[in-house]
């Protein structure tokens, strides 16, 4: 019962931002245009990098396109749904975070509410297109296994890069400003997860697996899905960002607890 009010609350704040967005409509929709394009040229980008080389460590340009729009599609439905975390340190300066603390709502709701980042649906139209692109080019063989390894890539990919802006948020606690380790950590993989993270060699790829779990949702199912190994566990790697989300809240919960209000 806590779920489905939580959930309609959440369906409130969406469409109060929305309808906030909407009242400047051409600007909003020369917002989705700018970046669209801007999305795009970085799959145009790609495409001129592969017109010198045929492969890239084994690797072809379907399956550097299938990779690519996984990750763009994870922080893109990041963003649009997380972005709440991203704005944190302005919330808690303004002292709007004190008002949020008197409600008798989850923090997180409150939160995430708070930023429904409607002018994504630009980036996110662009990954998808890169989506269908990559999945042509690449010729997976299409299963039941296929489509579960996609579709975990992607909502796991979701998850990771939410708590990477909720550990920001938790960052804020103590410092009041943005961290940018953090955005090393978010935007940097955005930019190097276009790529099969192996092709950057073996340090990145343990760091990549056992500090900040990249390659649980990029490089080991893609291996599956490329067929380039017959291990169908791979496939479930995503569920393993559960984990890590689960350590990303409870620094968020520790961060709550020794909170001291910064006025307004």
């Amino acid at each position: 019962m806590k779920m489905k009010e939580n959930l309609k609350l959440y369906v409130k704040y969406a469409s109060a931002c929305t309808q906030s967005v909407m009242q400047y409509k051409l600007s909003f929709l020369l917002m989705v245009i700018g970046r669209f394009i801007l999305t795009f040229g970085e799959l145009i980008a790609l495409k001129f990098l592969f017109s010198s080389f045929a492969q890239i460590k084994e690797y072809t340009y379907g399956d550097v396109l299938l990779c690519f729009s996984v990750i763009q599609l994870s922080f893109t439905f990041a963003e649009l749904f997380g972005n709440g975390f991203k704005t944190f340190s302005g919330m808690v300066r303004r002292g709007e975070f004190d008002r949020m603390m008197l409600r008798p709502r989850s923090l997180i709701l409150q939160v995430i509410g708070s930023r429904f980042e409607v002018g994504r649906t630009g980036p996110l139209l662009a990954a998808v297109i890169t989506l269908v692109m990559g999945i042509w080019y690449s010729r997976i063989t299409w299963n039941i296994m296929t489509i579960w390894t996609i579709a975990a890539m992607i909502i796991g990919g979701t998850l990771l890069f939410i708590g990477l802006f909720m550990l920001e948020a938790s960052f804020c606690f103590f410092s009041i400003e943005d961290t940018s380790l953090i955005n090393v950590l978010t935007y940097g993989a955005k930019a190097h997860g276009k790529y099969p993270i192996d092709i950057y060699g073996k340090g990145i790829l343990r760091f990549c697996t056992y500090v900040i779990p990249y390659t649980l949702i990029q490089y080991y199912p893609l291996q599956f899905l490329l067929g380039k190994t017959r291990n169908w566990q791979l496939a479930f790697c995503p569920l393993g960002i559960i984990g890590f989300l689960s350590i990303c809240y409870f620094l968020w919960r520790t961060g709550v607890k020794h909170y001291k209000s910064c006025g307004s």
